[in-house]
């Protein structure tokens, strides 16, 4: 097993590319990343040896992006447009992309953190419920509802409204 600062360093751009489809902008994506492997480095101690960095790193991004959040929800300031991808030579996939990135963005943050870990990152249900210290079930049921609701904004089609009844 290599060292520490190696395999934290291996991690960056698996980071970097969840932290740009999470955030959607290259600038606050790397500061999220940024704040990482600052925050990762600086507990390195607290790492289980036996377990997978990866994890421990995803876990650590998703605390740090859930309290920007929170920190977001008390500001008033006017956000700036999101930046474009880079461009591409083919004028199709970058519209996909862009259709792939605001159908994202309509997500609630449960279910697309879900759908990044899992779609992007490859990571199993276990390793994402670990992750977002979630039940097995409840990542799998976020899954699921993001994945409906993705493909239902990809084909452009209005979500169906729920109605609940009372059961008494």
């Amino acid at each position: 097993m290599s060292d520490p600062a190696t395999q934290l360093t291996a991690c960056i751009p698996r980071l970097r590319r969840y932290a740009r489809a999470l955030v959607g902008e290259r600038g606050g994506a790397d500061d999220l990343v940024q704040d990482t492997v600052e925050r990762g480095w600086s507990r390195i101690a607290e790492w289980r040896r036996d377990g997978e960095m990866r994890a421990w790193l995803f876990g650590i991004m998703h605390n740090l992006y859930v309290d920007s959040l929170r920190a977001r929800r008390l500001q008033t300031t006017t956000l700036d447009e999101k930046t474009p991808h880079p461009a591409q030579a083919d004028h199709t996939a970058r519209l996909e992309i862009r259709d792939m990135d605001s159908a994202l963005a309509l997500l609630p943050v449960e279910q697309r953190e879900i759908l990044l870990l899992v779609g992007l990152e490859g990571m199993t249900y276990d390793q994402v419920a670990g992750v977002l210290g979630l039940p097995l079930g409840t990542v799998m049921s976020r899954l699921s509802r993001g994945r409906e609701k993705l493909r239902i904004a990809m084909e452009g089609r209005a979500a169906p409204s729920v109605s609940l009844q009372v059961v008494k």
